[in-house]
Formats: structure tokens, C-alpha cells, sequence
């Protein structure tokens, strides 16, 4: 892959190899100017976000309409994709089919190749991202340039996004100041000279270093937020105008779709409208709402592509309860009041999708049940607290906290089926079923857990059993306190069971 200067550019950092969230999150906490970013970011959008929502007075009515509506799609979700293909076709458009992301990587490279294009712009999108698909065009001599602000800031510093809505969330002005001072006249058009960082500096710095990519790119690829399947219409919604340049400026247009996408009318589409923009920026309306369907004559793209990816959503539709994750419309409200993602950041979560959207799609999308067990996608499940707060901000009402546990069973019972020795912690529980199943066994634990009172207690506290392991782990931190020297049953054995005096 070159630069437009013609010299090499390194390739763009994956998800792929990251290590299991425990291990990605705890170095995220060592980064204090991290968390301090995250902080200040998350609770700007929530407080923005609260205000916004509380105009409404029938928000309740529209986050239950939503669900409804995205029910209605996956049940019906084979209708309403034939639908959708026959109504882009019958527009002029051409309709491809991908069961997983290799297939959709090799239709947008084909098409690339077919008008000799070397680079294409790029409307911010999560579908492309999820399979690396810039990656997949690097690696057939095809540049790809972001084009959304934050999408910009994370390829030119070679970063990974930590955000849905705000992939650069992590980084903060002064950080991207200097990003585009070093790395923008390496791939085009310099930032200016003495930039500051101001937003609106840092903004028009990007607005002058991408111009000539628009003028000039023959491709476009984007996503999709919304297709209405009676139409073939693809909905793009956006704030800084950057996907109407990519919409309407190249001679091809491709977007990449997610089955899962489709609503079945306008009158559906309207629900949307009202409830991304007040979830994801905390606006009554997006700046930008792009509409097409198919090709128009001297107007726009000549030629226009969708391709339709499945990559893991038709099993993850298979689940009824896991199906349910399916619903996201992207709008990232859940990574905003989530306590574990403001402190971890997104990177933590090793996927395109953080948070805790991202800890239920990214392990059905990918795949829970595989042999050997994936520890970084097991490991997703867990990263939560369970405190509800995910279900509450859903504008969908993706009850998250039901999935997290509903995916954490199938973790334990995967790993239990496929383990030939038993963990430390299934032998814990063996052990502790064994001694409750029974009241004699139960009695017995009691009188040991007191002779072990009286022997390691000290001021009513057990010592601290400091060694190796999970156990000394856990009593390096904090002390138990000591059983009772004499248990219920035997306190109400010598106090209360006494021989009944006959009349």
C-alpha cells in the first residue's frame, strides 16, 4: 500500500490477536490520560443525551415501537431481503450476497478493480470495519481514506476506534493536533502551518486534507444505518457532511449491508428518525440524512452496489433470546452510561463493537462455541457489572444484562463440554454442591467450619490466607469473617429441642 506521495505506508493495526478483556482492561486502567478522556467525553454525550430525550414525551411509546418493528423484520427476515433485492434491481441497482466477510471484502475489491481504481473514499461504517475490509483492499493495492473526522484521526495516528459513535473518543485536542501535524503530509495534503487545537482549526484541517481525495476518487464504499425494503432506499444519517461528498461525487457507489438493517416501510423509518439522533448525539435531527435508491441518470453514482452480509448473523438469529442484539441501530447509548466501558475504553473490548452492545454481538457474530474456545471471546461476556444501566439507555430495549448471562451460561457449559480436567473453580463448586445436597453433610461442614474458627480466627476475622492462586488473590485483598463457633442447627439442637412434659 502507497501514499499519495508514493512512499510505503505501514499497514492498519486489527482486532485480531488482541488479548481477553481482563488482561486488555487492566492495561487501559493504567492510562490515566485515557481514563480522564473517557470521563469528560461520556458524561458531556450522557448529560446532552438525558436533556434531549426528555422532550419527548412518548419516548417510552417510540423505544417500544422500535422493538416492535425490529422484532417484526427478524422474524420475517428472508420476505423482507427479497423484497429489498427485487426493489434495488428494479431501481438499476445491482444486489450481491456474502455469507461471511471474505466474500464481501473480494465483491468490493472486484469492483474496484473493474474501473482500475488505486484508491476509494469512505463513509464511516461498522459493517466494513467488522471484516477488515480496508485491510482486505490494502492487501489488493487499493488505498482506503476515512473521511469521517474521528475515523480520519484514528487511521492517520494508526489507532484502533474505542467508540461506536466516536471512534477517536480516547484521543483528546491537543493529542489530534499533533496527529495531524506529523502524519497528514505523509498521505496528502499537509495540515497547516502553526495549527492549533481548536475544534474548528482541527476541522478545517481535515476539511482541506480531504477535498482532494473527493474531487479525485472514481469508488466510494459506505455503509448503511437504515434500508427501506418496499423502496430499496439506503439511509445514511451523519453530522459533518462528509458522507453526502462520498454519496454523490464518485462514478461508483458500494455500500456493504448487514442483513439485520432493513426496516419495511417509510412509515417505519420514522420511528428511527426520532430515536437515533436524541441516543447517539443527543440532536433532535442528524445535519445530514442521505437517501438513494438505485441509480438516477446524470445524478450521483452511475453505478451503485449492494452487498448484503451475513458474517454470523443468521446463527446469531437462530438464538431467541440472542437474536435479540440484532435489534442495535448503532447509536452507542449503552458505551456512554456503561461504568466498565468509561473507564476501559473501547479497545479493551478487541472488537470493532465495544461496550456492551459489543460484549453480546461480537461473541454471537464471531461465534461462542468453538473448539478450542476462543478466551478473548469468551471472555466479552463478562465484561459487566449487570447493573442495568445498558437496558435503560437502549432506544431499541435490548435487554443486555439478560443476554450477558444468557451468554455466560453457554461460555461455562462450551468450556464444561469441551474440558477433559476440571477448573479450579468447577471443582470449588462440585465440592460445595456435595457438602449442601445433604443435611448430614451439611451438619458435618458446619462443626469443621467451627473447629476452623476457633483455630484461624483472630478479632472475629479469619487470616489472611496469603499464597499462590485465585484463593490467595482473594484474601490478599480482603478478610472473611469467621464462621460461628456453634451453628444454628446446634445452638437450636441444645436451646430448643428438649423433651415435651406429658399432662
Amino acid at each position: 500500500m502507497t501514499t499519495d506521495t508514493g512512499s510505503p505506508r505501514p499497514s492498519a493495526p486489527t482486532f485480531l490477536g488482541m488479548p481477553p478483556f481482563p488482561d486488555a482492561a487492566r492495561s487501559a486502567l493504567a492510562d490515566r490520560q485515557l481514563r480522564a478522556n473517557l470521563r469528560h467525553a461520556t458524561t458531556v454525550i450522557r448529560t446532552k443525551r438525558l436533556a434531549a430525550v426528555e422532550e419527548l414525551d412518548d419516548w417510552e411509546q417510540l423505544r417500544l415501537a422500535g422493538a416492535a418493528i425490529k422484532d417484526q423484520v427478524l422474524a420475517n427476515l428472508p420476505r423482507y431481503l427479497e423484497q429489498l433485492e427485487a426493489a434495488v434491481s428494479r431501481a438499476g441497482g445491482i444486489v450481491h450476497w456474502a455469507r461471511d466477510g471474505a466474500e464481501a471484502n473480494a465483491v468490493v475489491a472486484d469492483i474496484a478493480q473493474a474501473h482500475q481504481a488505486r484508491e476509494v473514499v469512505k463513509v464511516k461504517s461498522m459493517a466494513t470495519q467488522e471484516i477488515e475490509l480496508n485491510e482486505a483492499l490494502a492487501a489488493k493495492g487499493i488505498d482506503v481514506w476515512e473521511t469521517d473526522l474521528a475515523e480520519l484521526i484514528v487511521q492517520l495516528a494508526g489507532d484502533l476506534p474505542s467508540h461506536i459513535l466516536v471512534p477517536a473518543i480516547h484521543r483528546n485536542r491537543a493529542e489530534i493536533r499533533d496527529i495531524f501535524q506529523r502524519m497528514m503530509g505523509q498521505v496528502g495534503r499537509p495540515a497547516p502551518d502553526g495549527l492549533g487545537d481548536d475544534p474548528r482549526e482541527l476541522a478545517e484541517a481535515a476539511r482541506l486534507h480531504l477535498r482532494e481525495k473527493f474531487l479525485r476518487a472514481r469508488v466510494a464504499v459506505s455503509g448503511g444505518n437504515f434500508a427501506v425494503a418496499e423502496t430499496g432506499t439506503i439511509v445514511v444519517v451523519e453530522s459533518e457532511g462528509n458522507g453526502r461528498m462520498c454519496l454523490t461525487l464518485p462514478q461508483v457507489l458500494i455500500t456493504v449491508l448487514g442483513i439485520e438493517k432493513l426496516v419495511p416501510s417509510w412509515q417505519d423509518l420514522e420511528v428511527f428518525m426520532q430515536l437515533l439522533p436524541r441516543s447517539s448525539t443527543a440532536e433532535r435531527m442528524n445535519p445530514y440524512t442521505s437517501t438513494w435508491t438505485g441509480v438516477t441518470p446524470g445524478d450521483g453514482p452511475q453505478e451503485f452496489h449492494l452487498v448484503l452480509l451475513d458474517n454470523g448473523r443468521t446463527d446469531t438469529l437462530a438464538d431467541p433470546l440472542g437474536r435479540t442484539a440484532l435489534r442495535c441501530i448503532r447509536c452507542s447509548a449503552c458505551l456512554n452510561v456503561c461504568p466498565v466501558y468509561e473507564r476501559t475504553g473501547g479497545r479493551a473490548y478487541g472488537s470493532v463493537y465495544p461496550g456492551p452492545i459489543g460484549a453480546v454481538l461480537t461473541p454471537q457474530l464471531r461465534g461462542i462455541n468453538q473448539h478450542p474456545v476462543d478466551a478473548q471471546t469468551a471472555s466479552l461476556p463478562y465484561a459487566s457489572s449487570l447493573c442495568g444501566a445498558c437496558f435503560d439507555a437502549c432506544p431499541v430495549r435490548i435487554d443486555i444484562p439478560d443476554l450477558l448471562v444468557h451468554l455466560r451460561a453457554k461460555v461455562v457449559d462450551h468450556k464444561r463440554a469441551t474440558r477433559r480436567v476440571p477448573t479450579g473453580e468447577q471443582v470449588a463448586m462440585s465440592g460445595a454442591a456435595l457438602l449442601l445436597g445433604g443435611p448430614v453433610r451439611l451438619a458435618a461442614g458446619q462443626r469443621l467450619a467451627g473447629v476452623a474458627s476457633r483455630v484461624l480466627a483472630r478479632d472475629g476475622q479469619l487470616r489472611r490466607l496469603v499464597g499462590p492462586g485465585w484463593v490467595g488473590a482473594w484474601f490478599r485483598s480482603r478478610d472473611l469473617v469467621a464462621p460461628s463457633a456453634e451453628s444454628f442447627r446446634a445452638w437450636w439442637k441444645r436451646t430448643r429441642s428438649r423433651p415435651r412434659t406429658r399432662r
